[in-house]
């Protein structure tokens, strides 16, 4: 939906809306940073006066699409060229974030709006695109309206909605569901029934990168909504006092560490990480029935997983209801997309050349299709020709309804919250599924941070 009326974003201007994606934006690449492109430096690097400077995540298909996009826009532009600097994910949050606090960013920056893009408003590092907006809304029209909940700030948009929606999703393996003769889960009842009669069989219920702690986090998301419904989240990032507390957060808490202790999860998940894949292998292989996880990991489960996507498989669904609880089962969280800023300290020109970017350099139609051919749903309303005539349809059909019929597409907790209130949330999560802490201690711990 449109940012709300009100005077702050708010976590529920994150809802209602437009589709989501596929393919990888993943936390994996070459050890970085690489370049490609024309000029250099920060937001006062090198090159002609309008010359700009763009850092961005390594790991394909994302970083060969934006890097193409920029060379279209190059050869378009020889006097305003951009260069792009790419890095591993977590290496660029840590370079991003001294670079911006020194006053140093890129002309360009890449990020996941929410928390982050919030801070850095705050420190008055990045522009106020409202106005250019309103004097371009046929960019603006053509973008997905959930897209801007994350990129406003106080009312004020401050990011340019790029690339791809990403809501997560429910994966089952079909053959080892048709072995072991059940269903797939109607509710999250269901979910615990499958557990012993997977574990009976030798199948992990459930795979799981745990030691990313993000991929527990997506759990969490889940059943708080499911269980009390968005306000839930919504009363934490409103940093209302002791939110963490609420009765349906407890239950959600409690939940997860049920499914942990039934042996919901593959043995030694805590030590699995994402951004290896090796979860994904889990469901492909055979190893695991059933792996929480974003759209994006189907690109890669094709890529990887020999025939497991192409034969047919895969299944895939959004997360069930939650019996007696008060969410709407159509509700998804994730990624509403990915986000460019402007450095407040680029020259006028290197400014001009990165507004230029946005209008005729982003989401083009050539773009369009390479996101549609990795897998992803691009945030562009016009896209449903290209779906339509992707030999990966039926998925990126699902990804289309299950975001654009969902009355709440939350964003993740982690790019909703500060950076120090996601870290310290994410290190309780990880304490939540070893089961080193209740979910009252894991309550209290969160609320000590509420607002910071």
């Amino acid at each position: 939906m449109d940012p709300r009326t009100t005077t702050r974003r708010t976590f529920l201007s994150l809802a209602l809306g437009a589709p989501l994606g596929g393919a990888a934006l993943a936390a994996c690449g070459s050890s970085g940073p690489t370049r490609s492109g024309a000029g250099g430096g920060g937001a006062g690097g090198g090159g002609s006066a309008g010359s700009a400077t763009y850092w961005t995540l390594t790991g394909q298909p994302g970083e060969g699409i934006r890097k193409d996009a920029v060379d279209r826009f190059n050869k378009a532009n020889p006097n305003d060229k951009i260069a792009v600097t790419t890095y591993q994910n977590d290496a660029y949050k840590t370079k991003i974030k001294t670079a911006i606090g020194a006053g140093q960013s890129p002309t360009l920056i890449w990020g996941w709006g929410g928390g982050g893009l919030k801070s850095y408003v705050e420190a008055g590092q990045v522009e106020d695109l409202t106005s250019w907006f309103d004097q371009n809304k046929d960019i603006k029209d053509r973008l997905f309206p959930s897209s801007f909940g994350a990129a406003t700030i106080d009312d004020k948009i401050y990011a340019m909605p790029v690339e791809t929606v990403q809501p997560i999703v429910l994966y089952y393996n079909k053959k080892l569901f048709e072995q072991v003769g059940v269903q797939p889960p109607q509710s999250w009842g269901d979910i615990l029934a499958l557990v012993p009669k997977f574990n009976a069989k030798g199948i992990a219920p459930f795979s799981l990168g745990g030691q990313s702690r993000w991929t527990n986090m997506m759990w969490l998301e889940f059943l708080f909504d499911r269980i009390g419904g968005p306000e839930v989240f919504q009363a934490v990032f409103e940093g209302e006092k002791n939110a963490w507390n609420n009765p349906a957060s407890i239950r959600g808490l409690t939940e997860v560490q049920n499914l942990v202790k039934a042996n919901g999860f593959i043995k030694g998940f805590s030590s699995i990480t994402a951004d290896s894949n090796a979860d994904q292998a889990l469901l492909y292989t055979g190893k695991a029935a059933m792996m929480l996880h974003g759209s994006w990991t189907y690109g890669s489960m094709k890529n990887d997983g020999g025939d497991f996507v192409t034969g047919g498989n895969l299944g895939w669904m959004n997360f069930p209801a939650v019996d007696g609880g008060k969410g709407d089962p159509t509700d998804t969280v994730g990624n509403p997309g990915q986000y460019l800023s402007i450095s407040s300290k680029a020259t006028d020109a290197q400014k001009e050349t990165a507004k230029k970017f946005f209008k005729t350099g982003v989401l083009t139609d050539a773009e369009v299709k390479q996101w549609v051919e990795s897998g992803s749903v691009p945030i562009v309303k016009n896209a449903e020709g290209a779906l339509s005539a992707s030999p990966d349809a039926e998925f990126l059909k699902f990804i289309y309804d299950t975001s654009s019929k969902a009355k709440v597409f939350a964003q993740s907790w982690d790019q909703a919250l500060s950076p120090t209130a996601a870290e310290r949330l994410l290190d309780n999560i990880a304490q939540l599924f070893q089961l080193s802490i209740t979910p009252q201690q894991f309550a209290s711990n969160m609320n000590q941070v509420i607002g910071t």
